[in-house]
């Protein structure tokens, strides 16, 4: 993919990201990705998180998840509702694929760290739908793929656009995928960080708006997946995972997974009936607190006067986001000879630029 991420070309967004402008801003958090591109009909892949890094997949975090939408799946999200906790790495994959990915999960855990076989254990593994680019019912995303994505996971810079699990994602009629940015907020005890990753499957063309500059007529023409008969246009699915280090309750954290539809909503979206759109939030603050074999704990918490910061950086670094996931990316062919243009950056620099906008 490009290196070009949107905030380079001076496409301006508010906030301070942190340094990687990224998830893995939040300390410890790894992100991965196993791409699948053979042929003309595969185009798929597996993206992990692991929260706390891969070496510590058990120690629960709060968290919470909200759906906008729920044409889509994301697994464990009953056991999340009932304990306010998350543990085990989070995988995301294509919409047939989310079954190989929960197992693999499992099965990558018990290999490496036996003492879990004695659990249950409930990963969460979500999905968007990428059968208009991937022939999605190949079985193309494996065990092996999806631990490869787990063990190849990294601190720094994330991968952006077509890659893991956004390898055939669409967003807004352009190519999509992988989008991911961060925030850092001044907060009693702080700062803390934000951070966002999305895998970007939604939108239709006449709705897109970057910078608050409504592109759908400017950017109407070369749109395939608009007339695309299997699926009305809109439906796809977005994924967002919301990470920070900011000490929250599992409600602080909802209200986190909460925030993210109104920072997509700046660009343009007004959520598909057809689409999924799955959000999960939570805070990697108070190691140990949820442990199991722990006889009493406590936790410590922002107070809820502080928490608008952190729902700021949410729907500032969702934006983003998004539009980084158009950006850093091109063309791509694929199943049936399917197309997908990239987003024509130039047109939109041009656009941004006759309206002054461009920082």
């Amino acid at each position: 993919m490009s290196e070009r991420r949107a905030r380079d070309l001076g496409i301006p967004f508010d906030g301070t990201p942190g340094p990687w402008n990224a998830i893995t801003d939040v300390a410890g958090v790894e992100v991965g990705c196993t791409t699948l591109v053979d042929g003309e009909d595969v185009r798929t892949g597996v993206t992990a998180i692991h929260p706390r890094g891969r070496g510590n997949p058990a120690d629960p975090c709060a968290a919470a998840t909200h759906s906008l939408n729920g044409n889509g799946e994301m697994t464990g999200i009953a056991w999340i509702a009932e304990s306010g906790t998350v543990s085990m790495p989070i995988t995301i994959t294509n919409t047939h694929a989310i079954g190989v990915a929960h197992r693999a999960t499992i099965d990558w855990a018990v290999r490496r760290f036996p003492e879990l076989g004695e659990l249950w254990l409930l990963p969460v593994a979500a999905e968007t739908y990428d059968g208009y680019l991937n022939d999605i019912n190949g079985g193309h995303v494996t065990e092996r793929a999806v631990c490869a994505a787990l063990d190849g996971a990294a601190s720094g810079p994330v991968e952006l656009g077509s890659v893991g699990g956004g390898t055939g994602m669409n967003c807004y009629g352009f190519k999509g995928g992988n989008g991911s940015s961060s925030r850092v907020v001044e907060a009693p005890g702080g700062p803390y960080t934000v951070g966002v990753f999305l895998q970007c499957n939604f939108g239709s063309r006449h709705e897109l708006r970057i910078a608050g500059v409504p592109f759908g007529e400017v950017l109407a023409d070369d749109d395939p997946l608009g007339s695309w008969e299997p699926v009305v246009p809109g439906a796809g699915s977005v994924i967002g995972v919301v990470i920070t280090d900011a000490p929250l309750l599992p409600q602080q954290c909802a209200a986190l997974a909460r925030r993210v539809p109104l920072g997509l909503a700046r660009t343009g979206t007004s959520g598909s009936h057809y689409s999924g759109d799955l959000f999960l939030a939570l805070s990697t603050a108070n190691p140990g607190a949820f442990l199991t074999q722990k006889a009493e704990s406590s936790l410590r918490f922002l107070p809820w006067s502080e928490a608008d910061v952190l729902h700021e950086a949410v729907v500032r670094a969702t934006e983003e986001a998004v539009v980084d996931a158009l950006v850093v990316n091109r063309e791509m062919r694929g199943r049936d000879g399917n197309r997908t243009p990239a987003l024509p950056v130039d047109r939109v620099l041009a656009e941004l630029r006759s309206r002054n906008v461009l920082g």
